[in-house]
């Protein structure tokens, strides 16, 4: 039993990849975790998605077998070289996974990157289970060489972390392909791209031609008559076998270029056909503009996941099988079988309401940890009224109440940029009342540049580094500020206080992000700078180290007043009851909203004595504390 991403991980072992780089990202991190177990491949985090796109080129074009693997905004950040490797190719085989998001798990948008298939003009796989996701991998590597080509891999979110039954088999040694200097295949020039282009287009001809004959591509003939047939991929597939066990399918591994001439032929024997897939209707407007009858987003939704019952409530099931071994019936978009059913944005679309899938789930709103350092700076940031333009981590849930303190979160490293442009577009008023806040994995990954900017571009902004030693939203994953490789092996930290000093920032600030008084006083200093500043606010993450696990907090019940100062930290370790309270005079009982610290969830980090103006929160042994909790 293995996930999708650890059936990709061992489908690069058995393929003899030799190279592996990728930067981690939900729902892509455990694959290079699970390869990095291999001590046969060479794996890494690498600082950015752009880094390790280039990493898997330079191994490939030394005749290597590489892979590269990211989510779905990485392969944004990776545009660069990616389109361009399509006109190089490559030399040993490369294969490039993009871990698409459909509804947004953990992501700040659900783009469909088959449009970069298309866009860049590459070859596309898209495996349905955990053991088309291990041996796509080695059908990918040898495509990439047989086309000299980099080929993308898309998997979901579904595909990544639902586990099935994969076959293993031994590792292939794939020898190293000779390197052969050839400047005009690799140097891409303007005049050496003018002739890789042709070459290019006459590659994906070919392609389209091996589409339609590959076995990647599948026809399960359903039962009966073949009045409807359905076109799928990836994890639609499985919910449409699901939903119809007995409907005809084209099923495609292979989704770009699609096979033309199969589905002509697949159309021509059905009745009615229609394309199931995810967010954008890829396949159903290439279909549309071949001339080919098909339906799809007139009654799917183009936002979100899909699932069985949100396909299963767009069709009308006919009662019982008949002698004819007949499917259900899809109605026509503008007779909907559901009358609750919401409208899509596009006209007579139908949109099924997917509230089934939340009726017995109690709503959890996400929330910083217990003790967690970052919560301390969110806190100051609201108390002074600043505007915070934040960025990508677990540090954006600073955004929510009661925190409330960051006023944007666009992409990673655009925090610094935004701030700047805030500046420069409404003055240095506007600048020394605004701080950018950004995480130190993401800082490495794409915040020097925009520091350097401001510097550069004679601007003011404050900018915060939230180090907290480690990559923590995605599962705490190493990189080139922790002193340790994706194999713990020690090596050299990038000094952060030494890089913004070369970037040219001289007033820097190395704070404590647990110690209120003096990081309020650093954010004022630093805010009334005349010129580019930096918080280094360091502390690690309390889920791998706390140096206060001895220490524990309680409220002193006649001490408190429930002005509500500590429930503005919005720490899970703090539960506020209702209590019956004796008043001042009269002999009649009252209610307060009284706090108390869990001791099973406090941390000892303080915070919570810290804004109590009335001592009512102090701290008490341990084992006290864990008695009277």
């Amino acid at each position: 039993m293995l996930s999708g991403n650890e059936a990709i991980a061992r489908g690069a072992y058995e393929a003899g990849v030799r190279v592996a780089a990728a930067y981690p990202g939900t729902p892509s991190t455990e694959i290079l975790e699970n390869i990095a177990e291999y001590p046969e491949i060479y794996a890494e985090w690498s600082p950015n998605e752009k880094v390790a796109l280039e990493v898997g080129a330079g191994a490939a074009m030394a005749g290597a077998r590489a892979l590269v693997a990211m989510k779905h905004v990485g392969l944004n950040v990776a545009a660069d070289p990616f389109f361009t490797l399509a006109y190089t190719g490559v030399n040993g085989g490369l294969v490039v996974v993009s871990a698409d998001d459909p509804g947004m798990h953990s992501s700040q948008n659900e783009q469909d990157n088959r449009l970069y298939a298309r866009a860049a003009q590459v070859p596309m796989l898209e495996p349905s289970d955990s053991q088309e996701a291990k041996d796509f991998v080695k059908v990918a590597l040898d495509l990439s060489e047989q086309y000299d080509t980099p080929v993308l891999m898309r998997i979901t979110t579904r595909i990544a972390h639902s586990k099935s039954l994969v076959e293993l088999a031994e590792r292939a040694e794939i020898p190293l392909r000779s390197y052969i200097k050839d400047t005009g295949k690799y140097v891409m020039l303007p005049g050496f791209a003018r002739e890789r282009h042709p070459l290019l287009l006459k590659r994906m001809e070919q392609l389209g031609e091996f589409s339609n004959t590959s076995d990647l591509q599948k026809v399960e003939w359903g039962v009966g008559k073949r009045h409807i047939g359905f076109i799928c991929a990836g994890v639609a597939y499985q919910y449409v076998r699901e939903s119809f066990p007995e409907a005809s399918i084209l099923k495609l591994g292979m989704t770009y270029p699609l096979p033309r001439r199969l589905i002509e032929e697949f159309a021509s024997q059905v009745d009615e056909l229609y394309v199931i897939e995810e967010l954008e209707p890829f396949m159903e407007d290439q279909l549309k503009a071949w001339g080919i009858k098909v339906e799809g987003k007139s009654r799917l939704p183009r936002v979100g996941e899909l699932s069985p019952e949100i396909i299963h409530q767009s069709f009308v099931i006919q009662l019982g099988p008949t002698n004819k071994g007949d499917v259900p019936f899809p109605v026509p978009a503008s007779q909907p079988s559901d009358p609750e059913m919401d409208m899509a944005e596009e006209p007579d679309a139908v949109t099924p309401t997917i509230d089934w899938c939340f009726q017995a789930i109690p709503g959890r709103p996400p929330v910083l940890c217990p003790g967690c350092p970052h919560r301390g700076v969110f806190y100051a940031l609201q108390r002074l009224r600043l505007t915070v333009t934040g960025d990508i981590g677990c540090y954006t849930l600073g955004a929510l109440r009661p925190l409330s303190s960051m006023d944007s979160c666009l992409c990673m490293g655009a925090s610094i940029s935004m701030a700047h442009g805030m500046e420069k577009a409404r003055g240095k008023d506007t600048g020394q009342r605004t701080v950018a806040v950004i995480g130190d994995s993401t800082f490495l990954h794409s915040g020097i540049a925009p520091l350097m900017d401001v510097v550069y571009n004679r601007g003011s902004s404050t900018v915060i580094i939230l180090d907290n030693r480690t990559t923590a939203m995605t599962g705490h994953q190493d990189h080139p500020g922790t002193g340790f490789t994706i194999r713990r092996e020690p090596t050299w930290a990038v000094d952060l206080e030494a890089l913004c000093r070369a970037l040219g920032v001289k007033q820097i600030w190395v704070l404590d992000p647990l110690d209120l008084d003096k990081l309020r006083e650093g954010i004022r200093k630093a805010t009334e700078a005349d010129e580019p500043s930096v918080i280094i606010a360091r502390h690690p993450c309390v889920l791998l180290e706390n140096p206060f696990q001895d220490r524990l907090y309680q409220v002193i019940p006649d001490k408190c007043v429930s002005c509500g100062l500590c429930r503005d930290l919005g720490c899970p370790g703090l539960i506020f009851e209702l209590r019956s309270l004796l008043p001042e005079t009269g002999s009649s009982s009252a209610e307060r909203l009284l706090p108390r610290i869990d001791p099973d969830q406090c941390r000892g980090c303080g915070l919570c004595a810290q804004v109590c103006n009335h001592q009512a929160i102090a701290e008490v042994p341990k084992s006290q504390g864990a008695e009277e909790g």
